[in-house]
């Protein structure tokens, strides 16, 4: 198995549709940047998320929302574009779905809606431990 984690931005809101089974499959269009012989291009990624695992946090998430996705990379697909140029189709099926530590979040577009005074938000991620409240060591962390 290939993994791949990418960061983004949605290009489209999540499409979510059910299979002839009735299970549950929601696609996201990310798009990530890269910087290549000076100049920027453009990568799509389709990112496929099956089941109910990520609900309630899609329900945030809207074109434009800054991603970042943890998953299996699936053999890319080539294909011409409506112009005859080749173009590459990546796929990524989704194992971890985070909200993006960077990109603009609502508030910034929408400075009327913005509370007083904000923190930022720890990302959600199972397998990193909360911080330890200000003061506090807990025997197993390693002092270094």
């Amino acid at each position: 198995m290939n993994f791949i984690n990418i960061a983004g931005h949605l290009g489209a809101d999540p499409e979510v549709r059910f299979t002839s089974s009735g299970k549950k499959v929601t696609t996201l269009r990310v798009a990530t940047k890269c910087r290549k012989s000076g100049k920027d291009d453009t990568i799509w990624w389709r990112v496929t998320i099956w089941g109910e695992q990520f609900d309630k946090m899609i329900s945030f998430l809207k074109k434009g929302s800054p991603v970042v996705v943890f998953g299996e990379l699936q053999k890319p697909e080539i294909f011409n574009d409506r112009e005859g140029k080749p173009q590459v189709s990546m796929e990524i099926t989704a194992s971890l779905l985070q909200f993006s530590p960077f990109g603009k979040p609502d508030r910034e577009q929408n400075p009327q809606s913005a509370p007083a005074a904000t923190t930022p938000e720890a990302p959600i991620n199972p397998y990193m431990k909360a911080p330890a409240p200000a003061g506090q060591t807990f025997d197993d962390e390693v002092p270094f």
